[in-house]
Order: structure tokens, then sequence, then C-alpha cells
């Protein structure tokens, strides 16, 4: 039956989704957040847990070499090359977020580019001091430890800044970001050459 109300027009139809996401890097980076974590959780514990801790930072390790790999060869927003900007670029875009007009990117935007360089190397970082302390040659040093330790705090530090500029660029553009790295789908570029 239809209404004769006027205000019951039917909502336009969804926008349709364009893949941005691939496979691999939706994997890799939610294996990568849970080897991270699971790493973090472990960290303190030289019973058991210590050998969890080593396994999942190894995992992390591999994970950064695979995304590091996919970033050359992978599909058009998985390439480094279509989100790493130049600085100048990405201090533009900076600007542009604290005056409230930042342009939507379908990809990574400058500054999330930038965090994802940051995240890999701080994480490949940590799996080399890792596994260096496992060594005879830099077993027990002293030095070793608290590099490793400070870089699981600047690790820390990176995500709780990622997850941040997640919810923000999700509120400002009313786009779920969460939910894009779940799906690999986003609505597409408001115009064509938009990224």
């Amino acid at each position: 039956m239809k209404s004769d109300n006027p205000a019951a027009v039917p909502p336009p139809p969804a926008q349709p989704r364009v893949r941005v996401w691939d496979r691999p890097v939706r994997l890799m980076h939610w294996a990568l957040a849970a080897s991270v974590a699971t790493a973090w959780l472990t960290r303190s514990d030289l019973g058991v847990l210590h050998e969890v801790h080593e396994i999942a930072g190894y995992a992390a390790a591999a994970l950064v070499a695979a995304r590091t790999a996919w970033g050359w060869a992978g599909s058009r927003h998985a390439r480094f090359a279509s989100f790493v900007r130049a600085p100048a670029a990405t201090w533009r875009y900076a600007r542009d977020v604290l005056a409230g007009r930042a342009q939507r990117f379908v990809g990574h935007n400058p500054l999330g580019g930038w965090m994802v360089l940051a995240l890999l190397a701080c994480t490949a970082a940590l799996g080399l001091t890792g596994w260096l302390y496992t060594t005879d040659l830099f077993w027990g040093y002293g030095w070793l430890a608290a590099l490793h330790s400070g870089l699981g705090w600047t690790l820390l530090g990176l995500v709780a800044l990622h997850v941040a500029g997640v919810a923000f660029t999700s509120w400002q553009h009313r786009e779920n970001l969460v939910a894009a790295m779940f799906t690999g789908r986003k609505a597409p570029p408001a115009e064509p050459g938009d990224h």
C-alpha cells in the first residue's frame, strides 16, 4: 500500500562501494595488530609466556617484511607510491586538518601514509632488537634491553595516534574506516580526480 504522506519519500539508493583494501592488506593489518598486541601483553613474563612473546615478535617481523614487499608489488592502494607523499604535501594536509578542511582520500591520507611507515619501521626495529638480545653476542646488554623496551613504548604511542587518527578521520568524513579495513570497500571518490 502506497503512503499518501509526501514526507514518506523512499531513501536514495545506497551508494556503490569501491574496492580499496585488498585481502592481503586486510589480513596483514589485522594479523600484525594481533601479533603486536600479543607481544605487548606477554612482554614482562620470563616463564612460558616469554616464548609466546618471542613467537609473536617474530610473527610481527615477518608480517612487516611481507607488508613491505606488498607495498612495492601489491594492488594500487597497497603500494607505498600511492600513499606516501612528500613532506611539503603532508604538512599542507596537516594544516588543512587543523583548519577543518581536509580533503577526503579513498586510500591513505598523507598523514596516514607516514603513520604506516612509522608503524612498520618501529615494529621492524623491535623485531631486530628482540632477536639481537637472544644472540650470544648481545645477550645481557642493558642498553639493548632498554632500547627494545623504549621501542615498545614508542610503538604503543604510535598505535594510540593511529587509532586516534582513524577515529578523527572517520568522524570528519562520516565514514567508518574500521569497517572498511574489514570489508575492503569504501565510498567512491566525490570527484574523478580525488585520491
